[in-house]
């Protein structure tokens, strides 16, 4: 049996494939007794594998990105007629497959979402199948997640046009041109240098796109664009060091790759989230950029609808529990150790976060000329930087607009306010209420009145998008009414997503707190008392960063993060 001349040729330029194609290889030449497989290639499911035994078999459910394949010298290595040959395999944004003449199958099924087979084999060796194949599915798993954060970033330059690489669209920020090498260099540090002692290529680079910044001191980074490499030679830089980076990723054994917590899957999911991360602060970055330097693309759909009642929520005394176990088997960051529960106090808290047109009455009444509604730092700085309204608002006449990354648009009064933390302290002072405390975001989020607490505020079903605006679902926020199902159990409404939530808490290390020895400025940097947490997550979050206990953090007088707020009544 040949193979399709454009497969051979793919499995031959595709060590992923290859590698994939050794190990079905002994799966199918070392099975024991006479079992099926079940391959499930879903472009449509969230990124994992899992393995089940069955009593007639190894059930494997492989998703998004992962690849199967049989070499082609299995045509001639086997001649049983049992053994399933061929290719099937999952394309990024779509199916691809191809089954051969020598398959013996039992069911193929198809629809719009997947493509499935079952075929007989023979072999031996059941117990190391299964090792093989999680070994198997553990990389592939997290192999695609790389990939998959790869492409949002990749996106995201190629917004950006040419002339436009070496703006610095955020004051306090590095040029753009920074962040298209700071991503590779990071993985580099950290996986290439850290993890796997590789030699670099390129010190000078490794150093220079290191870190980031985050002044708290008013100086503002003073570079000039001749001041950065030529962008082609860190393109080049980014290329070579993906490759040798997949090399190594390809041909290394990761059987811990799926324990969160061995040293593997803590460097792998730290590179994934901090690339995630970035996906969406350089959508603040490049929210900020001048239409005309970005490619243009469609304006956002602004849905009329009833507007939402401003009511608040009665939420009864209880437990908050916050952070995450240490043993717990699941990855976090360092600042999201150790869990721990607290008390807290009745309250109430607004149904629906505060919207464009409730901070508008605000802005009307002279909100923003009013000393008594700030705190001296804060109104230091309204004065000195003539802050008059929210970043994302421009006055035009007695007519207001939206900054929305594509267009202006008269600005959309149900969608939530996107401000600072001294503007949503301010706002708070006008209304006579509070910003909530990280523990009482908890209790109304994850609550319920029975005493038990949820994963996520709708239930134990992972982030859908019935259930809010996030996972990159668009470039602008949606009404806050426009998810019920998302509610908590008390009813408040728009929790994750659809733009972070301010608190009145301090970033501060949690009990038990330890740094990550390979990246201990992360979060220590920032307890300095100068930083606010912020949970929830925007329309821009990963999926990955909308659990329970992570906790996003910025300086107060930030005007450029995807957050909003809403406010509690002690």
């Amino acid at each position: 049996m040949k193979l399709p001349r454009i497969l051979s040729r793919l499995l031959e330029k595709t060590p992923v494939m290859l590698s994939a194609a050794k190990h079905l290889l002994y799966l199918l030449e070392n099975e024991q007794s006479r079992s099926f497989a079940e391959f499930t290639l879903s472009p449509f499911a969230s990124l994992r594998a899992v393995r089940e035994r069955r009593a007639n078999g190894l059930r494997m459910t492989l998703r998004k990105g992962f690849f199967s394949s049989l070499l082609r010298e299995s045509a001639r290595r086997i001649q049983r007629p049992a053994i399933l040959r061929g290719l099937a395999f999952g394309c990024s944004n779509s199916i691809c497959y191809h089954f051969g003449a020598g398959f013996l199958l039992k069911k193929i099924g198809r629809n719009r979402n997947s493509i499935s087979c079952e075929a007989s084999f023979m072999g031996k060796g059941r117990r190391k199948m299964a090792e093989m194949q999680n070994e198997l599915s553990a990389r592939q798993s997290i192999l695609s997640r790389l990939a998959d954060a790869r492409v949002r970033t990749d996106q995201l330059f190629e917004m950006v046009t040419p002339e436009a690489l070496s703006d610095r669209p955020i004051p306090e920020r590095h040029r753009i041109v920074f962040y298209l090498g700071h991503l590779e260099a990071f993985d580099w540090n950290l996986l290439g240098r850290y993890a796997f002692d590789l030699k670099p290529f390129n010190a000078a680079f490794d150093n220079l796109f290191a870190f980031g910044i985050d002044p708290v001191d008013g100086g503002l980074p003073s570079d000039q664009p001749s001041d950065w490499p030529p962008v082609p030679e860190i393109h080049q830089y980014n290329q070579r060091l993906r490759t040798e980076l997949d090399r190594h990723l390809e041909s290394e054994s990761y059987g811990d790759a799926d324990d969160p917590l061995s040293p593997t899957g803590v460097y792998l999911n730290v590179a994934i989230e901090h690339r995630l991360m970035h996906a969406e602060t350089l959508a603040y970055m490049l929210h900020q950029l001048p239409l005309e330097r970005k490619v243009p693309k469609p304006a956002p759909r602004i849905a009329a609808a009833p507007r939402a009642e401003r009511k608040m929520i009665e939420i009864p005394a209880g437990t908050a529990t916050l952070g995450l176990l240490k043993q717990g088997g699941a990855f976090g960051w360092d600042n999201e150790f150790d869990a721990h529960s607290t008390e807290v106090p009745a309250f109430a808290i607004d149904e629906y976060k505060v919207t464009n047109g409730e901070f508008l009455k605000f802005v009307r009444e002279g909100g923003y000329q009013d000393p008594m509604l700030w705190s001296k730092e804060d109104w230091e700085w309204v004065q000195q930087e003539g802050i008059r309204q929210p970043k994302f608002w421009i006055p035009r006449g007695d007519d207001w607009f939206n900054r929305s990354m594509f267009a202006e648009v008269p600005l959309p009064l149900d969608w939530p306010v996107y401000v600072s933390h001294a503007e949503a302290a301010a706002y708070a002072r006008w209304a006579g209420k509070q910003l909530p405390t990280e523990e009482q975001f908890h209790r109304a989020a994850y609550g319920t009145p029975q005493g038990t607490e949820r994963p996520y505020p709708w239930g134990v079903e992972p982030p859908a998008e019935s259930y809010g605006t996030f996972d990159f679902a668009r470039w602008d926020p949606s009404p806050v009414h426009a998810h019920p199902a998302g509610r908590s159990a008390f009813g408040v409404a728009d929790l994750i997503g659809n733009g972070w939530e301010w608190t009145s808490s301090i970033f501060k290390p949690f009990p038990g707190f330890e740094p990550f020895p390979f990246y201990q400025g992360y979060s220590a940097n920032f307890f300095d008392g100068l930083h606010y947490v912020m949970k929830g997550g925007s329309a821009r979050t990963a999926a990955s960063m909308l659990r329970r206990s992570f906790r996003n953090w910025f300086q107060p007088h930030y005007q450029y993060v995807y957050s909003g707020f809403r406010l509690v009544h002690n």
